[in-house]
């Protein structure tokens, strides 16, 4: 248990805000997780999608900072992935 909280702890002290953005990204991808688990079979798309893309962006963020080149691949796919479901759900929804 010491060694995940001297991870935790040297996370922050590199960069405060990458920490917290990645405490978000965490929180809002677990919720958008179990919003579609708890509802598959008539998916919430109005909450777990503008979750997903929330999350993708903190992710994005937080992996810029850092410099995780391959996550800020792939958080940017999700990022772009999310933007499209997000404007096909408001497409649709203008119709």
């Amino acid at each position: 248990m010491t060694r995940i909280v001297d991870f935790m702890k040297e996370s922050y002290r590199l960069s405060p805000f990458a920490f917290y953005c990645e405490m978000f990204e965490t929180l809002a991808l677990i919720i958008a997780s179990a919003v579609i688990t708890l509802t598959i079979l008539d998916p919430a798309t109005w909450i777990f999608v503008p979750l997903y893309l929330a999350g993708s962006i903190s992710g994005m963020i937080s992996s810029w900072i850092r410099r995780a080149g391959f996550i800020i691949f792939l958080t940017s796919w999700f990022t772009l992935m999310n933007t499209i479901a997000l404007a096909v759900l408001i497409i649709d929804y203008v119709k």
